[in-house]
C-alpha cells in the first residue's frame, strides 16, 4: 500500500467495451512507460475494484509485437508479406484508393467500419465525421446491444435504472444473463457487499456454472433461449400464491389483468419441460422474488446473444412489475443506464452534414455485405473500400468465412488501424499502428453505471503509433472536407464541446475532478412519476414495430426478422435455432475470463490462462459419442466445421455445449475461429447478433469426412 502510494499515479478509465468502464489508477514509472493498474478507491462504482486483465494492462501497452511502423501489402492477401511506408506515403494511398472507388461506384461504395475496440466518444465515433462529410455508406452498428435494448424498452419506455450501487442495499439480486465475475467484476462488488451487511441472497440465472454461479446461493442452469418460459412461470406462481403487488400493479402497468390470464396456461410444469429447470427450482426463485421485496434484477447482456433475446429481456423485466420491487431502494430492473448521459456529439460526429438519403449497411452482416448478398446491400453499390478501426471483425462477426471471402475480394481496397496483427489486419492492404488508451486524450461513459470519466494522455505513445482522430484529420485533408464543421478541432477540444454543451465543464475541469456522477433522482431512475412511455405505464403488451428504442435501425433498413411471430404478451417464442436430429446440440460462445472480445488474447498471461480452445461437453453426452476429456472433437453446422478439444464438465443441460472467449483464428487449428458457426441473418425486430444461439452436430475429430 504504501509502495502504491509513493508512485507517481495517472488516473484514467478503461476503454473496454464493458458497462463497468471502471476509474482507473495507472503506476507511471516514467514519460512511457506504466506499472500496475489499479481501480480507483473514491470512485463509488469502481469501489478500488478492476478485472485482472486491465489490472496488468503494462503487458498490452508494452508488448513487443505491438505495430509500431504503417505496413502495406506487398504479396497476395492474406499471405503476411508488408513493406513499411511512411505515414505520409500509408495515407496517401488510402485516399488515393478510395478517391478511385468513389469516382467508379460512387460515394456509398465506401463503408468505414468500426465499434467498441475503444470506448472514449473521440476516438471511436470521430469516424462518423468523416463518413457524413464524404456521404460514405451509413454504420448500423448493431452487434452488441439491440436485442437487449429493445426487450428492455418495449417494458420501461427509457434506457435507465435503479443506481446500480443499490444491489449493495438490496435484500436479494438477482444475476441473469450476465457472467458478471468474468465480463463487470463491480456487479460483484456491490451484490457482495449485500450479502455481507444485509445477508442478501444473489440468484444466478444462466446456462452453465460459470464463474459467476459459484458465488450464487440459488443457481438456475438453464437452456439456452429458455430465458422467457422462465421468467412467464415465476409471474405465473406470483398471481397464484397472493405474491404479485396488485395496487402497484392498478397503478403503474398498463394490462395486469390481461397478463394475469395469458399466464394462467404458463404453468412452472410447462416452463419445466422447456428450460431444463425443475418445478421446485422455478417455484422457490418465484416464492424468493415474490417475498423480496427489495430484489434486483441485474439484467445483462447474454440477453443480446439469441434470436427471441429482445423477448426475453422484456419478459424477465415485467417480474420486477409484477413484484412491485420498483418502489423500494435496491429493488427494481436494472439493465443500463445508458439513457442518462445525454451527450451531444454533432461537432464531433458531423451529423448536421448527414444526407439521409445514403443507405445504411448493417454491422452484423458484413460477411453478407462484402460477398454482395442483396439483401445486405440496400439496393446501393458493392462495398469496394473500407476503413476499420477499433474491430476485428475477421475474428468477431459472425458467419466468419463469408467474411474472409469478402476480404479476400480482389476489388475490396481496406485499411485497417490497429494495435496488433489481428485475424483482419492480416486480410488488408495498408495496416496503419494505434496508440493505447494511455497515450491519447478521451472521454469515456459507463451503462453500466452513471459516471463520464475523463482518461487523459498519461504517457507518450512509442515512436510510430498515431490516434484515430489523427487518422481522421488526415484523411479529411486528402479528400478534401477538412473545411468541413468539426475537422480541425484536437481532441481536448471535442470534449470541451461535448462536456460543455451538457453543463459538465471543461477537459481541464474534469482532469480536476477525474469523473461526474450523473445518476437521477431516486423518483427517476425508480420510474416514481411513470415510466418511459408516453401513458407512464410499464408495458406488459409490447409494440414490437411501433416502439423507439436507442438503437433501432433507419426506417431505410425497416424491421427484421420473423416480426409476426412475437408475442402480444411475455411468452416463450422459439425465434432460436432449435435443435434438430442433424444438429443435436445448441451451441453458445460465451466469454472468456481473461479475453476481452479478442482482446487480450495476445497478452501472454492471459493465453496462458485460458490455455487452448476448449468445448465443454456434458459428461453423458461425451459418453454417448465416445468422447473422453481431451479429444478433438468436431462441431459443425450449415455454415462450417471447426476443431476444439473436448472438457467433460457438467454445469450444463445435456444437449448444451459452450465455447468460451474469442481466440484468434490461428489458435484453432485449421486456422478458422469459432465464428464460422454463428449466423448473420438479423433478429427480430431491430437487429443485433445472435451468438449464442446456434444448432450444430458434434463428432470425433478422427472420424470427420
Amino acid at each position: 500500500m504504501n509502495q502504491h502510494a509513493k508512485l507517481r499515479i495517472g488516473h484514467s478509465a478503461c476503454p473496454h467495451d464493458c458497462p463497468s468502464t471502471c476509474a482507473l489508477e495507472v503506476e507511471l514509472l516514467d514519460g512511457n512507460r506504466i506499472g500496475r493498474v489499479h481501480g480507483a478507491k473514491a470512485n463509488s462504482y469502481t469501489a478500488g475494484v478492476i478485472c485482472a486483465k486491465v489490472a496488468r494492462y503494462a503487458d498490452r501497452v508494452h508488448h513487443q509485437d505491438r505495430l509500431l511502423k504503417p505496413l502495406v501489402r506487398a504479396g497476395a492477401k492474406g499471405d503476411g508479406v508488408w513493406k513499411e511506408a511512411s505515414w505520409e506515403a500509408a495515407l496517401d494511398l488510402v485516399a488515393e484508393k478510395f478517391i478511385a472507388a468513389e469516382e467508379k461506384y460512387g460515394s456509398e461504395t465506401v463503408w468505414p467500419y468500426y465499434y467498441a475496440g475503444t470506448m472514449g466518444l473521440v476516438q471511436r465515433d470521430g469516424i462518423d465525421r468523416l463518413r457524413h462529410a464524404k456521404k460514405y455508406s451509413g454504420f448500423f452498428g448493431s452487434i452488441c446491444t439491440n436485442l437487449a435494448w429493445t426487450g428492455w424498452m418495449m417494458g420501461a419506455g427509457a434506457l435507465r435504472g435503479p443506481d446500480p450501487r443499490e444491489m449493495a442495499k438490496s435484500d436479494c439480486v438477482v444475476i441473469w444473463g450476465t457472467n458478471a465475475v468474468v465480463t463487470q467484476v463491480n456487479v460483484m462488488t456491490h451484490a457482495i457487499k449485500a450479502r455481507k451487511e444485509r445477508g442478501a441472497r444473489i440468484v444466478v440465472i444462466d446456462v452453465y456454472e460459470n464463474a459467476t454461479m459459484k458465488q450464487a446461493d440459488l443457481g438456475l442452469v438453464l437452456r439456452p433461449g429458455t430465458d422467457g418460459a422462465l421468467a412467464c412461470a415465476v409471474m405465473h406462481v406470483l398471481f397464484r400464491e397472493g405474491l404479485a403487488d396488485r395496487a402497484y400493479l392498478e397503478k403503474y402497468t398498463d394490462d395486469p389483468k390481461g397478463l394475469e390470464e395469458h399466464l394462467r396456461t404458463r404453468t412452472p410444469e410447462w416452463a419445466a419441460d422447456i428450460t431444463g429447470l425443475t418445478v421446485a427450482e422455478i417455484e422457490a426463485f418465484a416464492r424468493l422474488v415474490g417475498t423480496t421485496k427489495k430484489t434486483y434484477f441485474r439484467l445483462g447482456y447474454g440477453f443480446a446473444r439469441q434470436r427471441n433475446g429482445a423477448v426475453n429481456m422484456h419478459a424477465a423485466s415485467c417480474i420486477a412489475a409484477v413484484t412491485g420491487s420498483w418502489q423500494y431502494e435496491g429493488g427494481g430492473a436494472f439493465h443500463s443506464n445508458s439513457g442518462i448521459f445525454k451527450l451531444n456529439q454533432e461537432v464531433l460526429e458531423g451529423t448536421k452534414m448527414r444526407d439521409p438519403s445514403i443507405r445504411f449497411l448493417d454491422h452484423s452482416r458484413i460477411g453478407p455485405v462484402l460477398t454482395g448478398a442483396t439483401d445486405a446491400l440496400y439496393g446501393g453499390p458493392p462495398v469496394t473500400a473500407m476503413l476499420i478501426q477499433n474491430t476485428n471483425p475477421a475474428n468477431v462477426a459472425p458467419e466468419q468465412r463469408l467474411v474472409k471471402q469478402g476480404f479476400l475480394r480482389d476489388d475490396l481496397f481496406t485499411c485497417v488501424h490497429e494495435q496488433f496483427m489481428t485475424d483482419t489486419a492480416k486480410l488488408a492492404d495498408v495496416v496503419l499502428p494505434a496508440t493505447m488508451f494511455l497515450e491519447h486524450d478521451d472521454v469515456y461513459k459507463g451503462g453500466g453505471n452513471q459516471h463520464i470519466t475523463l482518461g487523459p494522455k498519461l504517457i507518450e505513445p512509442p515512436e510510430g503509433p498515431r490516434t484515430n482522430h489523427f487518422v481522421i484529420e488526415e484523411l479529411a485533408q486528402r479528400l478534401g472536407v477538412a473545411d468541413r464543421p468539426g475537422f480541425g478541432l484536437t481532441e481536448q477540444q471535442h470534449i470541451d464541446i461535448i462536456l460543455g454543451k451538457r453543463g459538465l465543464g471543461s477537459f481541464d475541469s474534469l482532469k480536476e475532478d477525474k469523473w461526474v456522477d450523473l445518476q437521477p433522482d431516486f423518483d427517476t431512475a425508480h420510474f416514481i412519476k411513470g415510466f418511459g412511455h408516453a401513458d407512464g405505464k410499464f408495458r406488459f403488451r409490447a409494440d414490437w414495430t411501433g416502439q423507439p428504442a436507442p438503437n433501432r435501425p433507419p426506417k431505410s433498413m425497416g424491421l427484421f426478422g420473423p416480426v409476426e411471430r412475437l408475442p402480444e404478451f411475455p411468452d416463450h417464442v422459439d425465434l432460436i435455432e432449435v435443435a434438430d436430429e442433424a444438429h443435436p446440440f445448441r451451441l453458445t460462445t460465451s466469454p472468456a475470463r481473461n479475453f476481452l472480445n479478442s482482446t487480450f488474447a495476445e497478452t501472454p498471461v492471459s493465453k496462458e490462462k485460458e490455455g487452448r480452445p476448449v468445448l465443454l461437453l456434458h459428461p453423458d453426452d461425451a459418453a454417448d459419442l465416445g468422447l473422453a476429456d481431451g479429444d478433438r472433437v468436431e462441431v459443425g453446422n450449415p455454415r462450417g466445421e471447426v476443431v476444439l478439444h473436448a472438457k467433460l464438465f457438467d454445469g450444463i443441460k445435456r444437449g448444451v455445449v459452450i465455447a468460451e472467449g474469442i481466440w484468434p483464428n490461428s489458435a484453432h487449428e485449421r486456422g478458422e475461429g469459432i465464428n464460422v458457426l454463428t449466423g448473420a441473418d438479423a433478429p427480430a425486430p431491430y437487429g443485433g447478433a445472435a451468438f449464442h444461439d446456434n444448432k450444430v452436430w458434434l463428432r470425433a475429430a478422427n472420424q470427420a469426412g
